[in-house]
């Protein structure tokens, strides 16, 4: 059997034996609140949403038909976890294409987990001059790991599983399971 065939079969299994935590349902309601909290408090703010790439692209998706106001969009990739089921050293994929200076930046991503990439991510826009940079994420986890940077919207809560689902991945796959599910025994 090849690699990807042991993956994809793996795949099927972890998900067979996945706890779901939200429906499809549950989440498009969420990600509805989450735009309306959003909207509330920056739709004059000359925004430029940046999605964190690969987990930000369903999210993302979601809450951009769901802002009613004018924005500008690009994204940025930067990751921890390569394909793996725990996270090591930032590697910069991809830099935005817009200039950051004198803007205010929405952060868009799939988790929160131990607040890591956000931080970096952060620091660059900050770097690059940005007035101000917000994040928004579908799932917060719900651990005592994390460093300081906290998002400042949040869709929904998670325990401290191993979760993939709706932009979040298992080993690189899973990202488009249609509810947010936590594997068994991770």
């Amino acid at each position: 059997m090849t690699q990807i065939n042991t993956l994809l079969q793996e795949c099927w299994q972890v998900k067979e034996q996945a706890d779901c935590l939200y429906s499809k349902e549950q989440v498009h309601e969420a990600v509805k609140n989450l735009a309306e909290e959003i909207t509330e408090q920056l739709a004059d703010a000359n925004l430029l949403v940046l999605g964190i790439m690969n987990g930000a692209i369903i999210p993302m998706g979601l809450l951009l038909t769901e802002l009613d106001f004018p924005l500008q969009v690009d994204y940025i990739h930067a990751t921890r976890y390569r394909n793996k089921t725990t996270g090591g050293k930032l590697k910069w994929l991809n830099k935005p294409r817009i200039e950051l200076k004198d803007r205010n930046i929405l952060l868009v991503d799939d988790i929160h987990d131990e607040g890591i990439t956000l931080d970096e991510i952060k620091k660059y826009c900050l770097d690059e001059g940005a007035e101000q940079v917000h994040s928004a994420v579908l799932v917060n986890k719900k651990h005592n790991r994390k460093n300081d940077t906290r998002p400042d919207f949040s869709a929904l809560d998670v325990p401290d599983r191993y979760v993939f689902g709706f932009g979040m991945d298992y080993k690189g796959m899973l990202r488009n399971a249609p509810g947010i599910y936590a594997v068994k025994g991770l």
